[in-house]
């Protein structure tokens, strides 16, 4: 049996090609469990990502009811500072007025005082007076 030139140099290449294959199988195994292990972090950032947008959803329907009550809430206060407006503008116009009664008050006491010490003044100012004269009438009447 003899090989031709052309026949060997197939049987080379087949056998490099065999080589070069049984060298980058494991090249592709590798490559094979990577792409694997690519898709299955995938597949789990996608099933998070639809978690957290879910989430997402829910927090954004409870901020809404959140907004909406608030809403509702700062519009009842306003509603109820619109009333109180005229309480508390009566509030301010009798302290007004307590604060001018007070100083009528004062006015009053102070003339009072200013009264009763010149009454005072004058009281005692008579009783000396007549103690005088009473003392001038003795003496008159025993000389």
């Amino acid at each position: 049996m003899t090989i031709s030139f052309g026949a060997l140099a197939g049987l080379i290449a087949a056998i490099a090609f065999l080589i070069l294959v049984l060298f980058t199988l494991p090249i592709l195994v590798k490559s094979v469990k990577t792409i694997n292990k690519v898709n299955v972090t995938l597949d789990s950032t996608n099933k998070t990502i639809n978690e957290l947008t879910a989430q997402a959803s829910v927090l954004m329907k409870q901020t809404e009811d959140l907004l909406d009550k608030s809403n509702d809430l700062l519009a009842d206060i306003n509603k109820k500072s619109e009333d109180l407006d005229p309480v508390v503008k009566a509030a301010a116009d009798l302290g007004r007025s307590v604060s001018g009664i007070n100083e009528s008050s004062k006015d009053l006491v102070n003339r009072m005082a200013k009264n009763h010490a010149r009454r005072r003044s004058f009281s005692i100012l008579g009783s000396l007076t007549s103690r005088i004269f009473a003392r001038r009438k003795r003496r008159n009447g025993e000389d």
